[in-house]
């Protein structure tokens, strides 16, 4: 099987404290050196909770508690051979833990929620922002 023919499943959240949000700088492709939310692969036999959160942990010393979904993105493979992704966002809130980069990012921050969404070069995930602070708002249905 080749890299095309792979595809990933994912977790990430929108992590809030207060008013600001929990983004990352990747230290890794895809998209290197962007600033992204907090995410990554889910282990094989690992309940979706629990990737999301040792994920945001991994990566940023932050523990979290996770109050929703919202929403399956996906990344369809390109001609360069990118792999499929399907990516499974849940909005969080901040329990205990100040920012660090660790894992596969190379900085971690909260900073005030425009900002942190200014930040974010993927129109997915500045989808997956807006789902967030509409979720917070009590906008959207909860699941």
């Amino acid at each position: 099987m080749t890299g095309r023919e792979k595809i990933f499943a994912s977790v990430g959240a929108v992590v809030f404290r207060g008013d600001e949000a929990l983004v990352i700088r990747r230290g890794r492709e895809p998209l290197k050196g962007q600033w992204s939310i907090p995410g990554g692969k889910i282990e094989y036999g690992e309940p979706l909770h629990d990737a999301v959160a040792r994920e945001v942990r991994e990566e940023t010393g932050v523990e979290i508690r996770v109050v929703g979904l919202l929403d399956v993105f996906e990344s369809l493979p390109a001609a360069d051979g990118a792999p499929h992704y399907i990516m499974i966002d849940y909005v969080a809130e901040w329990v205990s833990g100040e920012p660090r980069p660790g894992d596969d990012a190379e900085a971690a921050e909260f900073v005030p929620f425009e900002e942190a969404k200014a930040r974010i070069s993927w129109d997915t995930t500045r989808r997956a922002m807006d789902r967030a602070a509409q979720w917070r708002a009590g906008a959207l249905t909860r699941s």
